[in-house]
């Protein structure tokens, strides 16, 4: 069974940065994405990455502030994550979905195949 695996959460300041990681990508898959989920709130769509060719997409609410890749080589993803605001405080969740069609739906959490156990960040003064 696939286990994605995440780290890199933490407390940090507003204005202040993280870099969250996925590992043990090492199946066949088509793109990788990071969604959050705050307390009381649905799982949302955060950032993808195709991991053939590294098309990026990203939520209205993170761009210019957030940054996916992906390293083959070492079949890892990270999300940068700057400018931090209370707002992105929440679990992160990394995720890989294995078809083009579901990709093409990637803004919804069901179109996933596989998910990491999560990972806590916290904006805080």
């Amino acid at each position: 069974q696939v286990q994605l695996i995440e780290s890199g959460g933490g407390l940090v300041q507003p204005g202040g940065s993280l870099r969250l990681s996925c590992a043990n990508i090492n199946f066949a898959l088509y793109g990788t994405g990071w969604f959050r989920q705050a307390p009381g709130k649905a799982r949302e769509f955060v950032a993808s990455i195709t991991w053939r060719n590294g098309v990026k997409d990203y939520a209205d609410s993170v761009k210019g502030r957030f940054t996916i890749s992906r390293d083959g080589p070492s079949n890892t993803m990270y999300l940068q994550m700057n400018d931090l605001k209370p707002e992105d405080t929440g679990a992160y969740y990394c995720a890989a979905t294995t078809t083009r069609d579901k990709y093409f739906g990637r803004q919804s959490s069901s179109n996933w195949d596989y998910w990491g156990q999560g990972i806590q960040v916290i904006v805080s003064s």
